[in-house]
């Protein structure tokens, strides 16, 4: 019996792994609410786990989220829907506004001896780009969101499934004790680590909320939504949050305001991305920086802006899923951040203050 070379074998993955891809980016509208309902439930999960230790009934405990979800989603879809439609009815205006603003910016160029063709810069550089951009992102989310009863019904059953899933895995067949470690492992980890962003990016968008009303910026509520959906976005998120705020700013109160508006953000993703997030979560998911930020680009081309958003949790998946086997266990490794020799300390040893 001949054995397959490793170069043919890396081919025949590496041609599963395309084609695997393709299913994923051509199924993109079944995928993604299943995600999102996915990624609902392991936020609802530690909520289910609170309610079950008090002995609230499992079924009583499911209902009593699916009812705070509803009231929290009809509440953000009435007020972000109504900015939604304004901004995005007022985004002409806006964008002349800026396309002058940035005019003169070349004229005044061209009077310290700086000559641009105006034709070329804007054809390379149009700034009410970011501000339909962020516009279109807003409605994007909205779009999926029209799926809200398959989503919220998604929810109902994997928070039902979650509390016989660990029971019905001991009882299959073979030695599950490494599937259910693995398992195990993952979901403290995406638990903790979502508990604490959401908190993280919920503080965020308040304090952008707060600052862009304090300023005078029109739709300070949607930008602080941006901001909280973005603050998930490892790294380039709080960037691009602040783009749009910013342009905004400049074209409706002038430099002066903008500069606050950039400070504003700045100083909240310095404090909170800098300073809470690494106290409350150690180390992370374990992800070096270079993974991180291929996942951003890989799953916000296959999946879109929720791919985005749920970039670190699916690569998480992916990680443990290689860990779990002796084979690809390397591979795993490869996308951690070398910090892997923490798991293999004695039991005894705390591991509260690391996530992974």
């Amino acid at each position: 019996m001949n054995t397959v070379s490793p170069f043919a074998r890396f081919m025949i993955l590496a041609a599963a792994f395309v084609v695997i891809v393709a299913g994923m980016k051509a199924a993109e509208e079944l995928l993604v609410p299943f995600l999102l309902s996915l990624f609902i439930a392991v936020l609802c999960s530690p909520m289910l786990s609170w309610l079950n230790r008090y002995r609230v009934p499992n079924g009583v405990a499911i209902l009593i989220i699916i009812a705070v979800i509803v009231v929290a989603g009809v509440v953000v879809g009435a007020v972000v829907g109504a900015s939604i439609s304004s901004f995005r009815g007022d985004l002409p205006e806006y964008q002349l506004r800026l396309q002058n603003i940035s005019s003169n910016f070349i004229e005044w160029l061209e009077l310290k001896g700086v000559n641009i063709d105006l034709t070329q810069w804007r054809d390379s550089f149009d700034p009410g780009a970011a501000l339909s951009l962020a516009g279109n992102t807003l409605a994007s989310f909205g779009n999926v969101m029209t799926n809200g009863f398959l989503i919220l019904l998604t929810v109902i059953f994997i928070l039902a499934e979650e509390v016989r899933f660990t029971e019905k895995l001991r009882q299959s067949e073979g030695d599950s004790n490494k599937s259910l470690g693995a398992i195990e492992r993952f979901s403290h980890s995406v638990n903790q680590y979502m508990a604490i962003k959401t908190g993280l990016s919920l503080l965020t968008g308040i304090i952008i909320i707060l600052w862009l009303l304090f300023l005078g910026v029109d739709y300070p509520v949607l930008w602080g939504l941006l901001a909280f959906l973005l603050n998930f976005v490892p790294t380039l998120g709080s960037i691009i949050a602040a783009v749009p705020a910013v342009l905004l700013a400049l074209v409706q109160l002038g430099v002066g305001d903008a500069a606050l508006v950039a400070a504003g953000y700045l100083a909240v993703n310095t404090v909170v991305g800098n300073g809470l997030e690494p106290r409350m979560m150690g180390r992370g998911l374990n992800l070096s920086a270079l993974v991180v930020f291929l996942s951003l680009v890989f799953w916000g081309w296959v999946l879109g802006p929720v791919g985005m958003l749920l970039s670190v949790p699916l690569t998480m998946t992916v990680k443990i899923a290689l860990e779990s086997s002796d084979e690809t266990k390397w591979v795993g490794a490869m996308l951690g951040a070398g910090q892997d020799a923490e798991k293999d300390k004695p039991e005894g040893e705390s591991r509260e203050t690391t996530i992974g």
